[in-house]
């Protein structure tokens, strides 16, 4: 996707949380247990700032968040952290450097990418938490999503911070899963210390196979469904193995 196709994604996002976070500042957010919907502002808020410091700064600030900004009403700070960051980026050429804790993409386009994807996530979050229909999500945006959450979230944390994985891996048999989104298809292959994602060939056998609609795939990697909804995603093979690939994705995005 282009920076500028993320943007307009971004800005749709947001103001489509913006607009229903009011609707139910008190309420449980179902896909994010123990988080009111102003948790759910204040953590976007927060989101947002770090960000903005991490470009301004050329690194990720920590410790974080601030404690000051427990004072601050939700809402406010969704609104004054979303216009700080939009102000970088409008300033900032997407090749410019920016601290990101991932290590191949030291740059400002790494953080309009990834505020794409997690304002979508949260905006999602926060129509369940109010009770309003979940707008749709592109396909452009829910393929790349998929695509980010396999290789940069899981694929390099299992690298990076491979001992979170220990537990999960170690004694893996080795498998390999085939992801399906639309048009899209990735295989992941696991084994001990091992995520590697890539083009599905359809040359391998696939101990698991996650097919469906991009935005439903992608709702279900991140464990976003509606519980009301009749589930699009269609989940076959080893439950053994269907284990360690969700479990994969949990340590990875947590």
């Amino acid at each position: 996707m282009e920076n500028s196709r993320y943007l307009d994604c971004l800005a749709a996002d947001f103001a489509r949380l913006r607009a229903v976070v009011p609707a139910g500042l008190t309420a449980a957010v179902p896909t994010c247990p123990g988080w009111t919907v102003a948790d759910l502002a204040r953590h976007v808020g927060e989101v947002y700032l770090h960000k903005t410091l991490a470009m301004r700064e050329g690194a990720e600030p920590e410790p974080w968040p601030p404690g000051e900004l427990a004072d601050e009403e939700p809402v406010a700070l969704l609104d004054r952290s979303y216009a700080a960051l939009r102000g970088e980026f409008a300033v900032r050429r997407p090749a410019d450097p920016a601290g990101t804790w991932y290590g191949p993409d030291q740059t400002v386009g790494f953080w309009i990418r990834r505020m794409a994807q997690e304002t979508v996530i949260h905006r999602i979050d926060a129509e369940l938490g109010t009770g309003q229909p979940v707008t749709p999500v592109p396909a452009d945006l829910a393929v790349d999503g998929i695509d980010e959450l396999l290789k940069v979230f899981v694929a390099y944390g299992v690298t990076e911070w491979a001992s979170y994985f220990t537990g999960i891996l170690a004694a893996s048999p080795g498998r390999t899963y085939a992801v399906r989104a639309g048009g899209a298809a990735w295989q992941v292959r696991t084994g001990p210390g091992r995520f590697e994602v890539s083009g599905w060939t359809g040359q391998d056998p696939a101990q698991v196979t996650v097919s469906g609609p991009p935005e439903a795939v992608l709702r279900w990697l991140w464990n976003r469904q509606d519980p009301g909804e009749p589930g699009r995603v269609t989940v076959e093979g080893d439950p053994a193995a269907l284990g360690e690939l969700r479990r994969c994705i949990v340590t990875a995005t947590q």
